[in-house]
């Protein structure tokens, strides 16, 4: 079955509850990650396959020239088939779209590559203060 990207999908709250379940170990829980998003994103990007959310990317911004990549994930089922790559190169489509002229990404060392060599980002030195 082919794989349908939307850029500011309609997505609800148990769909992308699952998937970050799945996809990040979190409990589902039933807040109204939907409606954050609508409030504080840029956009969002959804994938859908047989009627089922498999990957989802939320573009987060300044409200300027920057925007932030959060919480890509992947389903199972759609891991190894380039999701998440496609996620991604969709995602920063619609932050140039929008005027943005930076996208950037936080991640974790396993994921080097992913970014680096499969969507193109190119490793800069950043901080972090957790709170």
């Amino acid at each position: 079955m082919a794989i349908i990207y939307e850029w500011r999908g309609e997505v609800n709250d148990a769909a992308l509850g699952a998937l970050h379940a799945e996809g990040f170990g979190e409990p589902r829980t039933a807040d109204d990650r939907v409606d954050r998003l609508r409030r504080h994103s840029l956009g969002w990007v959804c994938a859908w396959e047989d009627g089922r959310l498999v990957g989802f990317v939320n573009v987060a911004w300044d409200g300027g020239g920057h925007a932030f990549l959060l919480d890509t994930v992947v389903a199972r089922r759609g891991r190894g088939r380039g999701v998440g790559t496609a996620l991604v190169a969709r995602a920063t489509e619609g932050a140039r779209a929008a005027g943005c002229q930076w996208l950037h990404v936080d991640h974790e060392d396993h994921l080097r590559s992913f970014y680096t060599d499969a969507c193109g980002f190119r490793p800069t030195a950043a901080g972090l203060i957790a709170l």
